[in-house]
């Protein structure tokens, strides 16, 4: 993946890792579209920053992400990276019968909003050069965490999905996944302040560090991550899940 002259198209792009990559990217000349459910967050994110644009979508509205990944082709021809990010968690008591509308919600979100953006968008990527997507996983796609159960599953269906998608476009579209550790945003409440999770704007550089490598790596994977990506490979998956149980 080019580091400069692409557009990007980041999900999700409003706040948190979306919000900081998408204007990294825009840093180092990209132009860059985000987008959300939350308009003022969006205007925010590109406020005095040319060549930076915000379209508000859902991704759980399969008709509204059809819809839009037309009309931004035709707006924006020269799109040949879409960075999947959008997503949620929620802690999850499963030890009895239950309301299932946030899990539910979760895996619309975090699998079928992606897989029906890539499906929109495909056939464009493929006709562009130098085309990349990137979806961004979790840590938690290789060891889950007990508390997020079908978060958890969500990324290790994104994972799976992208391993699959990287070979079979293989020459006409580069598949790269973005797996975080815990980061300090807001995607669960209280989470941006936790100090034993990654402060954002590290995280975010190291990131960009590892997509400037060339080749660029088919995973990113920041330091904090890998204890959660290698524990299979090194036999300490019960003493991660140990660890992950005790947050």
């Amino acid at each position: 993946m080019k580091t400069s002259g692409n557009t990007i198209l980041v999900t999700g792009g409003g706040s948190g890792i979306g919000l900081a990559l998408a204007q990294r990217w825009h840093d180092a000349g990209n132009h860059v579209i985000v987008t959300g459910r939350n308009a003022a967050k969006l205007e925010a994110a590109i406020a005095g920053r040319a060549n930076m644009t915000a379209v508000s979508l859902d991704v759980t509205d399969a008709d509204a992400v059809a819809a839009f990944a037309k009309d931004i082709v035709a707006r924006h021809p020269a799109i040949n990276v879409l960075v999947n990010n959008a997503g949620i968690m929620h802690a999850e008591d499963v030890g009895a019968k239950r309301d299932l509308t946030q899990a539910e919600a979760t895996v619309v979100t975090n699998i079928l909003g992606p897989i029906r953006l890539i499906d929109a968008m495909v056939d464009h990527l493929a006709a562009q050069a130098d085309s990349a997507i990137v979806n961004v996983t979790s840590g938690l796609a290789f060891v889950p965490f007990p508390k997020a159960p079908t978060y958890s599953a969500s990324k290790a269906a994104m994972h799976s999905y992208s391993v699959a998608l990287r070979i079979q476009l293989a020459g006409k579209v580069d598949v790269i996944e973005l797996a975080p550790p815990a980061v300090r945003t807001e995607l669960t409440p209280g989470q941006s302040t936790r100090e034993t999770y990654m402060p954002l704007d590290d995280f975010a550089d190291e990131v960009m560090a590892l997509f400037a490598r060339q080749p660029t790596p088919d995973e990113i994977m920041v330091q904090n991550v890998l204890p959660l990506r290698n524990a299979e490979a090194n036999g300490t998956v019960p003493q991660v899940l140990a660890m992950l149980k005790a947050l």
